[in-house]
């Protein structure tokens, strides 16, 4: 990928090359800002999520103490008070424009690289997450008397068993549910939309049916069936496959029940007609990958605590996060390493100021023959117990059951 070049000798100016920028640093744009240009705001969002900085003052801290740092950001200081004004006051637009410009960077290299079976996939995984805030500082998000919240709704692309990424995200104010998002989600494609039972509705089934979208959703018992035709299981597992109808719909749609490992109940509603009913299972299943998502930008980016209190700061707060997965992914992706996403993040968070040959070295590292280490010694008698005074630690021995 020509983004990656040795033109760029560290691997922070490597990360800020990754970043579709340029439109922002248009002199228009920065008109008012003579210290803090927008493509500089842009790049201090995305390495404040590769290095999870905790707050203002840490990335502020972090960006200082290096000056190989400012220099690619055509800086000579900042202060915390000057990024909070700036990030609040960032328009979502611009960031969100990044966030898809970022995609396509992306799908460049995942192009030739669709590995699910050519029957199944590939899947856009559709669901949110919430994320609390502070109660007595977020009136604009208040859900009850004793919570605020926000929400990441998400359309995930799954390409492959190791390549998932965001496409679409919308922020919203925690009261707005799964069902009010599936405009702006769900959309005509040639992916097969994953989803839980927050989404299906009459009204949004009948319109996947007429226009043509690929779904595998699991419904509520309110969607009613009827005029049945049933075909013959091939699983254990599966108690119905059948051809139905449901509400004043006339168009047939696929219903497939069965129960998972743990005895739980599934109804699920396609217009997969291509597929087997063991196909269908192991596409739902494939809906967890979302939540492994989910999981990994809570753990691994500045995602479950906020920089901002501001509706607009958080928002670029959210997609500043889902920019910083994508940049590791591609980076993943250009330098062909074996490793995982999180171990990526980790070397770029550990080479961030070092030369990008030195991580590149890193990432291409062959491991080393592992060993079983020291072996315990069954029933060994020679007990070398470790003697302190009292007054340093004490050691109670196990009272042994006769």
């Amino acid at each position: 990928m020509s983004k990656l070049s040795l033109g760029h000798k560290n691997v922070t100016g490597q990360c800020f090359s990754l970043l579709p920028v340029e439109k922002y640093t248009c002199p228009i744009l920065n008109y008012d800002y003579d210290k803090l240009s927008v493509d500089a705001l842009f790049k201090i969002g995305v390495a404040a999520q590769l290095n999870k900085w905790q707050s203002y003052d840490e990335i502020v801290e972090g960006l200082s103490c290096e000056p190989e740092v400012l220099n690619e950001l055509n800086l000579k200081s900042i202060s915390a008070s000057q990024l909070s004004r700036r990030i609040n006051d960032l328009p979502t637009e611009w960031v969100q424009d990044v966030f898809f410009k970022t995609i396509e960077l992306l799908e460049r290299l995942t192009k030739g690289d669709k590995k699910e079976s050519s029957r199944m996939g590939p899947f856009y995984i559709v669901d949110s997450t919430p994320l609390k805030l502070p109660l007595n500082r977020c009136d604009w998000a208040k859900m009850s008397s004793s919570m605020s919240a926000v929400k990441m709704h998400l359309c995930l692309a799954h390409i492959s068993d190791n390549i998932s990424y965001p496409v679409k995200m919308l922020p919203s104010t925690g009261n707005v549910s799964d069902f009010e998002s599936v405009d702006y989600l769900i959309e005509k494609s040639d992916y097969t939309y994953l989803m839980d039972r927050g989404y299906p509705s009459t009204k949004n089934l009948e319109h996947w049916l007429k226009n043509d979208i690929k779904f595998v959703a699991r419904i509520t018992k309110s969607i009613k069936v009827f005029e049945r035709t049933d075909f013959t299981p091939t699983h254990p597992s599966v108690q119905c496959d059948a051809e139905v109808y449901f509400g004043l719909s006339k168009i047939p749609v696929r219903l497939v029940e069965f129960y998972d490992d743990q005895q739980r109940f599934y109804r699920i509603m396609t217009n997969r007609w291509d597929l087997t009913d063991q196909e269908i299972m192991k596409a739902y299943r494939k809906r967890w990958e979302i939540e492994n998502f989910f999981k990994w930008i809570k753990q691994h980016l500045r995602f479950t605590e906020v920089w901002s209190t501001k509706p607009q700061g958080i928002w670029n707060q959210m997609f500043f996060a889902l920019i910083a997965q994508i940049i590791t992914l591609i980076i993943k992706l250009t330098t062909n390493t074996k490793k995982t996403d999180w171990e990526v993040l980790r070397i770029i968070r550990i080479y961030w100021i070092r030369p990008w040959v030195d991580l590149l070295g890193e990432l291409n590292k062959k491991k080393r023959k592992s060993s079983k280490g020291r072996r315990k010694i069954p029933n060994s008698t020679n007990n070398n117990e470790v003697i302190f005074s009292e007054t340093v630690a004490r050691i109670k021995p196990r009272k042994r059951k006769i």
